[in-house]
Order: C-alpha cells, then structure tokens, then sequence
C-alpha cells in the first residue's frame, strides 16, 4: 500500500523565502520513497512524501516550524493511495 503524508503551512507575512529553505532542510530519520515540495499563492509551502506503509503505520512527518515563520500551525493531511485512474 502507498501512503501519502501532506504537510502544508502559510509563512507569517513576508517570510515565504525563510520558510520553504526551513521546510527543504528538514530530514527525516528514513527515506520516503519519493518526496516534493511545492509553494503557492500566499507564502504556502506544501510538501507531500510518499511511503510502502499501511494508512496507519507510525511514520516520520516533518515538525511545526518556528512560530515567527509561520502565520498558523501547519495543517497536516494522510491519504491513501488507490492507484491510478
């Protein structure tokens, strides 16, 4: 089974920047089998990995940033995949 962890957070005005560099030097104790990163309108950051693991398995999400980057607690989302359509 594939599982997809979302983790998404808006950057506290005019720290966009900061933030995506903060999210993209985040490690993770283990490798995901794939890993992205995206940004949107209003200084979000997304960044979705991808696991061999079952919905509930225990695995490694990235933590709250610092407060001053961020204009809300990251909102955190687990999916599971049912392939392709």
């Amino acid at each position: 089974m594939t599982v997809a962890l979302m983790w998404e957070a808006r950057a506290a005005e005019g720290r966009g920047e900061e933030l995506l560099a903060w999210a993209r030097g985040q490690g993770l104790p283990r490798e995901p089998v794939r890993r992205e990163t995206f940004r949107a309108p209003g200084d979000r950051v997304l960044v979705v990995t991808w696991w061999d693991a079952a919905l509930h398995d225990t695995l490694p999400e990235l933590p709250a940033p610092p407060d001053v980057l961020t204009a809300r607690p990251p909102h955190r989302w687990r999916f599971e995949s049912l392939g392709l359509t």
